[in-house]
């Protein structure tokens, strides 16, 4: 009888984990599992009365050397940022941090360590990923925006097909974007942000910050960006800022592998240092 009582309570306890497991994971199934209907003739050509995203773009703030005239050829077809002067970016307006999420800064900064997760070659996640001085390359498709980024080969995908944001999504370090369009700017809206990325340098977020993006052309090779950021653990009230991105026609965007150059190394004390000496030189050819 009470090898019976045993074998019956195991079984209970197998099928509550099991039904607490897929209730778990039953929203971000319901969205993964979202049927996108196949594309059709019609959906490519509604394309061409989108607004005209495509192509590499770029930050010309600061630097006007990065804007290329109409008709003037670039040096190479493959220019990038990453051969160009950076460009320089307007200060920004103090976050409106909480009082306590102020003090959580605070004593994060005061301990910080120098082997960051930049020192590691990890990327920025959003909202500071869209603000590198480096190209971004926008591609649209029916039912969706993808975004490729330069550093730190970034892809983001903005899901324009209908879906809804999925109510317990996996924390990433782009999160998972949505969007729709009003009238000729695009509208993305992300949450399920890894707790590893931050608001801006030293400013982590809680999980329940949102980011919302509108995107639009101010002329045929301008972008303008408007992104906010809403944190109600971490600010008093959501945070704005704009950013204007150029279009480089005869642009293509460069291989950025982080972790081929990374040669920093952390000492005894946790301070991150840099080793300078040169790579030894290739082996001489045999033939």
């Amino acid at each position: 009888m009470a090898k019976q009582l045993g074998n019956h309570l195991g079984r209970f306890i197998v099928i509550a984990l099991a039904s607490a497991l897929f209730a778990s994971i039953a929203p971000a199934q319901t969205w993964l599992n979202f049927q996108r209907p196949v594309p059709t003739t019609a959906d490519w050509a509604a394309l061409a009365k989108l607004p005209d995203f495509t192509g590499v773009w770029e930050s010309p703030l600061g630097d006007s050397s990065l804007v290329v005239p109409p008709g003037q050829a670039t040096q190479s077809p493959q220019r990038s940022a990453a051969r160009s002067k950076f460009p320089t970016f307007p200060m920004r307006q103090p976050l409106p941090l909480t009082p306590e999420w102020a003090a959580k800064v605070k004593d994060l900064k005061e301990h910080a360590a120098e082997d960051t997760s930049a020192a590691n070659c990890l990327p920025p996640g959003l909202p500071e990923i869209m603000g590198q001085p480096y190209p971004y390359e926008f591609l649209l498709t029916p039912g969706q925006v993808t975004i490729v980024g330069e550093a730190y080969m970034i892809v983001r995908h903005i899901y324009t097909d209908g879906r809804a944001l999925p109510q317990d999504p996996d924390p990433t370090f782009f999160g998972t974007s949505v969007g729709h369009w009003e009238g000729d700017t695009l509208v993305a809206e992300s949450v399920g942000f890894s707790p590893q990325t931050e608001i801006e340098p030293g400013v982590p977020h809680s999980d329940k910050m949102k980011v919302i993006e509108r995107f639009r052309l101010t002329d045929p090779d301008t972008m303008s960006i408007e992104t906010t950021v809403i944190d109600p653990v971490a600010l008093t009230h959501p945070y704005t800022t704009t950013r204007t991105l150029q279009r480089h026609r005869n642009w293509i965007i460069d291989e950025y592998i982080c972790e081929q150059n990374n040669r920093n190394s952390v000492n005894g004390n946790g301070q991150a240092e840099v080793d300078i000496t040169p790579p030894p030189p290739p082996e001489p050819d045999s033939k």
